[in-house]
């Protein structure tokens, strides 16, 4: 080969690599336009998630629903709506929605206000990242049946609710007894020290034990503060 057919077949060489990596490069553009038409078609659509509604938290999303429509639709950039034939409130993200966790939480506050928590007491976990809510069982405490579970609930709850709100004030806790299921919403730390108070009352210590082990936690809280 002389020196005018390399240099012929060079520039053919040449050519076509160009040629490819002009395609490549044509094909790389199109996966990412359509990737980004995917993106905004989702956000056009949205993503929606359903929260169901309990029989007896119908009345008070009902009476609570304004609350409820400011906090997820104005606070949270979300859509919400009712759906009377599959009794749950779902939720779905926007145009407008600026934070990706805001589904998410929402979803967290309408769940906690299923669960029995006032809507105040819901809105909170929206509001401080640190706030949880734990839920358990008696019977994953100790197996009760008939009136032993009904007295333990009773010895929990105490006389107008005394117990349970001496437990709410002394750990900084909101606690829902909803039949043989407990909620708690609070801090970890806060969340545990109720969670020993209301075991200790399952497992049978006199409410006046708890209630001197409460006193003491709140004296700490005093002197850290």
């Amino acid at each position: 080969m002389d020196i005018d057919q390399e240099k012929e077949f060079n520039e053919e060489n040449n050519q076509i690599i160009e040629e490819d990596i002009n395609q490549i490069q044509n094909e790389v553009q199109d996966i990412q336009f359509q990737q980004a038409n995917d993106n905004q078609e989702n956000n056009k659509k949205g993503e929606i998630r359903r929260v169901p509604v309990p029989p007896h938290r119908v009345t008070p999303l009902k009476n609570n629903w304004d609350k409820i429509l400011t906090t997820i639709v104005e606070n949270m950039k979300l859509q919400i709506r009712m759906n009377t034939k599959k009794k749950c409130v779902e939720i779905k993200t926007s145009q407008f929605t600026e934070d990706k966790t805001s589904l998410q939480r929402g979803v967290d506050f309408l769940k906690a206000f299923m669960m029995g928590f006032d809507i105040d007491d819901s809105v909170a976990l929206l509001r401080l990242d640190d706030l949880y809510v734990e839920s358990f069982e008696v019977k994953d405490v100790k197996t009760l049946h008939g009136d032993h579970l009904s007295r333990c609930i009773g010895r929990i709850s105490g006389e107008k609710g005394k117990t349970k709100f001496a437990i709410e004030n002394a750990t900084r806790t909101r606690i829902v007894l909803a039949d043989q299921r407990i909620h708690i919403l609070g801090s970890y730390s806060n969340i545990k020290a109720a969670r020993d108070a209301i075991c200790a009352l399952i497992l049978g210590s006199p409410p006046g034990k708890v209630y001197s082990q409460l006193k003491s936690l709140c004296r700490k809280y005093v002197e850290k503060s």
